[in-house]
């Protein structure tokens, strides 16, 4: 096994977050060779360089930033952990979230506004496929998980699922498609340009439901993994998109299209997913209360 020196590690990270050698030398009161020297030694048993320098600035490599995120969790865990057994500290000051990626990101930020409500907390989201962020929290690398799903059992990850709250779906379009349009929903839709996540998320098995209930046909234009991406070309004008009512009044603020419409026959179900069958993180607790009791209850449809 590779043992990694974390005093080399320490001196890397302050030297990472004073920006200098100068710098991070008088706060840890050390001499600048000496320093300089730790670093080097952590360099050279990585086998790559985690600076390099432009003018008298230090900048961080590709290598140096990945090294600098881990060393964060690691010195901020190291203090959490002092901080609980001294008994100093009974609540932790980050929280790691898993977000699906086919979570919409104004969702997300909408979930989490409560936990960021606290300046002692910092958030780190990690966005990623479902099943993976599961995997990550089996393991305990995430406090909580964010998704449209619910965990489910075929996976073999033991996870419990805390239903945060359900909503209508809207939809949208540019200004000048939708003066093209002639009707109400979904009679709208039949034959016009529409944009549609891929065939891989339940949002599209529900959209296609729909549409054929409806007995309307529109026109598919595009397809899309990134839901950021979908509204950006919803944006321009290339098609109609759909979105969480929850969302509605950020959607038409942030790209400046129209509402369309809404319908509540497609619902938007939103979970946080723990390793434990009771939150236990207070930031997880507040969110979870802010959803349950204010977002969706107040969201259009």
């Amino acid at each position: 096994m590779e043992w990694l020196n974390y005093h080399h590690l320490f001196y890397f990270w302050r030297t990472a977050r004073c920006g200098s050698i100068a710098r991070a030398s008088e706060e840890l009161r050390l001499s600048p060779p000496t320093l300089s020297a730790q670093v080097r030694q952590l360099e050279a048993s990585l086998g790559a360089a985690l600076f390099t320098r432009e003018g008298r600035r230090l900048v961080l490599t590709d290598v140096g930033r990945v090294a600098l995120s881990h060393a964060e969790e690691i010195f901020t865990r190291g203090r959490e952990m002092v901080d609980t057994v001294k008994g100093r500290s009974a609540a932790p000051s980050r929280l790691v979230v898993g977000v699906s990626d086919v979570l919409p990101k104004l969702v997300a930020w909408r979930l989490l506004q409560p936990a960021l409500a606290d300046g002692g907390i910092r958030v780190v989201c990690r966005e990623g496929r479902h099943d993976r962020l599961l995997a990550a929290l089996a393991v305990h690398d995430l406090d909580v998980v964010l998704s449209d799903a619910p965990a489910s059992s075929s996976l073999g990850v033991r996870a419990f699922n805390h239903p945060l709250g359900e909503c209508g779906l809207s939809f949208f379009a540019s200004p000048g498609l939708a003066k093209t349009l002639r009707g109400r929903l979904p009679t709208c839709l039949d034959g016009a340009p529409v944009l549609m996540p891929t065939d891989v998320s339940a949002l599209r098995l529900s959209l296609d439901g729909w549409f054929n209930r409806h007995d309307v046909h529109p026109r598919i234009v595009g397809e899309f993994d990134d839901g950021a991406l979908l509204m950006t070309f919803g944006q321009a004008g290339a098609g109609v998109f759909a979105a969480p009512s929850v969302i509605e009044r950020e959607v038409v603020k942030q790209h400046g299209v129209r509402l369309l419409g809404r319908t509540t026959e497609i619902r938007e179900r939103y979970f946080a997913i723990s390793a434990d069958r009771h939150l236990k993180h207070p930031a997880v607790q507040a969110l979870s209360n802010a959803a349950r009791h204010a977002m969706f209850s107040a969201a259009p449809g």
